[in-house]
C-alpha cells in the first residue's frame, strides 16, 4: 500500500518505565557521566572516534525480542534484522547479541552461520547504534571504548539491560572503558573522524538526558569524548519521536568536508520537512574544523512508501557503511530509490550500494544505521 506524503517518524509509547525508575536511572547516569576518564589511560593519549567509513573489524547488532515494544510486528522486525545481519556478514564479521540462550538459538536459525550470536551480553531492544560502546583510536594502534550513558532516550523505554551494553561490549573486546561526561546516543552524533561533529540540540540539550547542563558544557564534553575540535548544531525537534530527532536520519558525513542531507518533496510542510530544510540551510553555510566550507549533497526523500506506520522512518541516509559496501533502505518509490542509489554510489565509489526492504524495522522509528554499530580496526 502506497502512502503519499510519508511521515518521518512519530512518537513511540513508553513501555512501562515508571517515574521513580526513570528518576533513579537518570541520577545514576548523571553520577557516572560526571566522572569521565579512566585512570589506566595515559593523560597524553588523544582518543578520536573514527568516521563510519574507516576500515571495520566487525559490526555489532542486537536481536529484538520484546512483545511490549514490537507487539504483532516482532516477527517481521526479526526477519528484517536477520536480513541486515546476513547482508553485513557478506562483507565483514557480525556479532549479534541476544538476551538468552533460547533467543540466541532463534537468531542463529534466521541469521545463518556467518553471523556470530552471543547470549552473554543481554539486551532489551535492537538499537545497537545507541546502546553500544563508541570505539575510539589513539592513532597508534590502540583502541578504547566510551559509553554515552544510555538512559532509554530520556526515559521513554525500559533499558535496564541496554544501559549495560556499552561496558559489556568493551569488556568483550578487551578495550578500556570510560564514561562520557554527557548522556546521549551514538545515532545522535555524526563525526567526520578528523575533528568535526554535528548533532541536534533537541537530542542532547534536553532535560531528559542532561538536566541543568548548558549547550556549551555539553558541547565541550562531546568534543572531549569524540576527540573533535568543532561542533555543528541544528535545533532539531523535541518530543515528537523517541530519539528527540537524531541527526543520522537526515544528515550524514560521507567523508571529511562532505555531508549528505535528505530533502523532502517541495509540497511537504510538516515538522520533519521543515527540520530537514533547516539542517540543509545550516550545513550549507557551515565550515568544518579545518575551516573548509562544507560541500552538501542533497538526496530526495521518497514521495511514496509502502508502510502506513505513523512511526515510519523514510530515510535513505540511515545507511550503514561496511568494508566494501553501503547498506541502505529502499521504499518502493522507483525514482527516488534509484536516485538515492546513484548518489550513494557516487559518494562511495569504492563500495557496492545494497538497498534492502526493511519496512518492518523502519516502522519502529529507526533504520539500518540505528540497528548497527561498527567496531573499527586498530
Amino acid at each position: 500500500m502506497n502512502e503519499p506524503h510519508p511521515t518521518r517518524r512519530g512518537v513511540l509509547k513508553a513501555t512501562g518505565a515508571g517515574t521513580a525508575a526513570l528518576a533513579l536511572t537518570a541520577t545514576a547516569c548523571q553520577a557516572e557521566a560526571g566522572t569521565p576518564g579512566n585512570p589506566t589511560h595515559s593523560a597524553r593519549r588523544r582518543w578520536t572516534v573514527p568516521a563510519d567509513e574507516a576500515p571495520h573489524r566487525r559490526t555489532w547488532m542486537s536481536w529484538p525480542t520484546s512483545d511490549a515494544v514490537w507487539g504483532d510486528h516482532l516477527a517481521g522486525v526479526q526477519r528484517d534484522i536477520a536480513l541486515v545481519a546476513r547482508t553485513v556478514a557478506a562483507y565483514e564479521p557480525v556479532i549479534l547479541c541476544a538476551p538468552d540462550r533460547r533467543e540466541a538459538a532463534r537468531a542463529r536459525a534466521q541469521c545463518g552461520r556467518k553471523v556470530t550470536v552471543l547470549d552473554s551480553i543481554p539486551t532489551d531492544d535492537l538499537w545497537m547504534r545507541d546502546t553500544c560502546a563508541v570505539f575510539r583510536s589513539d592513532g597508534a594502534g590502540r583502541m578504547d571504548a566510551v559509553g554515552l550513558g544510555f538512559n532509554g532516550w530520556g526515559g521513554k523505554q525500559r533499558h535496564r539491560r541496554d544501559a549495560q551494553v556499552a561496558r559489556a561490549v568493551a569488556e568483550f573486546t578487551q578495550c578500556d572503558f570510560t564514561r562520557a561526561g554527557f548522556v546521549g546516543e551514538g545515532g545522535g552524533i555524526e563525526t567526520d573522524g578528523v575533528g568535526t561533529v554535528m548533532a541536534t540540540e533537541s537530542s542532547l540539550v534536553n532535560a531528559n538526558r542532561n538536566p541543568g547542563k548548558t549547550r556549551d558544557r555539553i558541547e565541550a564534553e562531546v568534543l572531549r569524548a569524540y576527540g573533535a575540535r568543532k561542533m555543528i548544531w541544528a535545533p532539531g525537534i523535541k518530543g515528537e519521536d523517541i530519539t528527540d530527532d537524531h541527526i543520522d536520519a537526515t544528515s550524514r558525513f560521507v567523508r571529511p568536508g562532505v555531508v549528505m542531507v535528505q530533502v523532502p518533496p517541495a509540497d511537504r510542510e510538516d515538522i520533519w520537512a521543515r527540520d530537514a530544510r533547516e539542517q540543509l540551510a545550516i550545513l550549507s553555510r557551515a565550515t568544518d574544523a579545518r575551516g573548509r566550507r562544507l560541500r552538501v549533497i542533497k538526496i530526495e526523500g521518497p514521495t511514496e512508501i509502502r508502510s502506513t506506520a505513523p512511526t515510519f522512518l523514510d530515510s535513505y541516509l540511515n545507511f550503514h557503511v561496511v568494508n566494501g559496501a553501503v547498506i541502505t533502505a529502499q521504499f518502493g518509490d522507483r525514482r527516488t530509490d534509484e536516485g538515492a542509489r546513484r548518489a550513494l554510489a557516487a559518494a562511495f565509489p569504492d563500495r557496492e550500494v545494497i538497498q534492502l526492504d526493511v519496512d518492518r524495522l523502519m516502522g519502529g522509528g529507526g533504520g539500518i544505521h540505528c540497528a548497527t554499530m561498527q567496531e573499527p580496526k586498530p
